[in-house]
């Protein structure tokens, strides 16, 4: 174990490297900015395959071996049939001694125009002063979701490579060219590496998510899981004139339904539906009390006027630790501008459960089934109803005393000079859920973006500052996780 004056000296040596190459880092991440890899839009799938072997090409050039793994094709809606980009599993390393630390990252992107409300072309990144001088931003899409972040932790290992020290750690890559349209494939290719790709991985660190405020780092230990439905009444379509008043409705079933769910406080109004929930542990209480978030500044970003609570605990607990219920829309009602004087035939409602642990995705089917079908059943109502449960994801919760985050909150420490924040995702991120139940290691969500880089939406960015940090961080944490081990 290296004393800690050498160690700090290492540390000094790699982030002076990794500042001394800031141009050549901004560089990569514009070559692959460049390349519009939207999974999403089925004419830019070769976009997508064009990313991954880039993506590859980069990793052997690190010295790793690089596995392209054939996932098939899947068929879309409409019947066409595409090929699925391949999964790049790659490997650097492997000394017994060492730790084994897997990367998880995708290349592709959400799709992005310029005339969506970009004020640059979204494929070009381009750097701009940001709003404090010192804050200079690389726009572009895929800056933060996700190219930046893969590429920052190749340029911290691609650092010890060029300056012959010895790997800390033994490295493994698993990166994928889907993630924007479900990870199709990425379950299965796991199960099945379970055995072997994963044999000898002790941990798995994801990079795809956001710090909770502009300054102060983050790291994420939990997201919640999201069950969708949709509830169907129907009959056939009717002339109101002639039918209406003397039939039961099927739109007017439906909003009794929807209206049946939350009540004007937030708080969902189903039967048991919060009996699961885990209790509040003081330990738990604590890691809100220090954290950085302003409600203001929130409140701005998301364009309301008030939250449903006052205080940053009251929030951030309704945001990350209860379940939530949200109404998306109705499908076969009339939309249109103008009026039609129709009487939908059949109407489908849909929303959809936020749910956390230690909710049991059956269980909450059932409470929702059970609940429409009572509020229904008052309305002596002759249409049908059926109600159904298309999509369920479970949530994710890690243990923060983990080996993971104590080095990951050292290595923060070591390059942000504070501790960070212990966060949760109040939305659901498969990936993070899937590694830790198929591979059963050790999973932590590891972010660099801040929170005001608009991933997914126009003007998507990361910092000068936070991409060229998280470089440090990343090679800082390597160190520390060698250290613990």
């Amino acid at each position: 174990v290296m004393s800690s004056s050498s160690s700090s000296a290492l540390e000094m040596e790699i982030f002076q490297y990794i500042d001394a190459h800031q141009s050549d880092f901004i560089k990569d991440l514009k070559e692959w900015v460049a390349v519009e890899s939207d999974s999403v839009q089925p004419h830019l799938r070769k976009e997508v395959m064009r990313m991954m072997a880039l993506a590859a090409d980069r990793l052997a050039a690190l010295g790793a071996t690089v596995n392209l793994v054939d996932l098939g094709s899947h068929q879309l809606p409409d019947g066409q049939v595409l090929p699925l980009p391949a999964v790049i599993l790659g490997e650097l390393g492997k000394d017994p001694q060492n730790p084994t630390v897997c990367f998880y990252g995708h290349v592709d992107v959400q799709p992005a125009k310029k005339e969506d409300g970009w004020n640059t072309d979204p494929y070009t990144l381009t750097e701009i002063d940001g709003v404090h001088l010192f804050i200079r931003n690389l726009y572009g899409r895929g800056a933060t979701d996700n190219k930046g972040p893969v590429l920052a932790w190749i340029n911290a290992v691609q650092t010890f490579r060029a300056l012959k020290l010895a790997m800390p750690v033994n490295f493994k890559f698993l990166i994928e060219g889907m993630e924007e349209a479900g990870s199709l494939g990425l379950e299965k290719l796991l199960e099945e590496e379970s055995q072997s790709f994963f044999s000898d991985v002790d941990y798995i660190v994801i990079s795809d998510n956001l710090w909770l405020s502009n300054k102060k780092p983050a790291l994420t230990y939990g997201s919640r899981g999201n069950a969708c439905f949709f509830v169907e009444c129907g009959s056939k379509d009717l002339h109101s004139g002639t039918f209406g008043g003397i039939i039961h409705e099927p739109l007017l079933d439906l909003i009794a339904l929807l209206d049946s769910l939350v009540d004007s406080t937030g708080r969902i109004q189903i039967p048991g539906i919060y009996d699961s929930v885990a209790a509040l542990t003081e330990e738990e209480r604590k890691l809100y009390e220090s954290i950085e978030f302003d409600l203001e500044e929130h409140r701005n970003n998301c364009g309301v006027k008030k939250f449903l609570y006052g205080t940053k605990e009251e929030i951030l607990l309704h945001l990350w630790r209860y379940p939530s219920l949200s109404i998306h829309g109705i499908e076969g009602a009339f939309h249109e501008p103008g009026i039609k004087t129709v009487i939908p035939a059949k109407v489908i409602g849909k929303f959809s459960i936020r749910q956390v642990p230690h909710m049991d995705l059956s269980v909450v089917k059932k409470q929702v089934v059970e609940h429409l079908e009572s509020v229904f059943s008052k309305r002596n109502s002759p249409n049908k109803l059926k109600v159904s449960m298309p999509l369920g994801a479970k949530p994710w919760l890690a243990d923060v005393n983990d080996l993971l985050y104590k080095a990951a909150r050292r290595a923060i420490k070591t390059v942000f000079g504070e501790d960070p924040d212990f966060i949760r995702d109040g939305s659901t991120v498969p990936v993070a859920r899937m590694f830790q139940t198929v591979t059963q290691k050790s999973v932590m969500m590891l972010p660099i973006g801040a929170a005001d880089d608009g991933e997914h939406s126009q003007n998507e960015k990361i910092s000068r500052h936070n991409y060229i940090e998280g470089t440090k961080l990343f090679a800082a944490f390597f160190l520390e996780i060698s250290k613990l081990h």
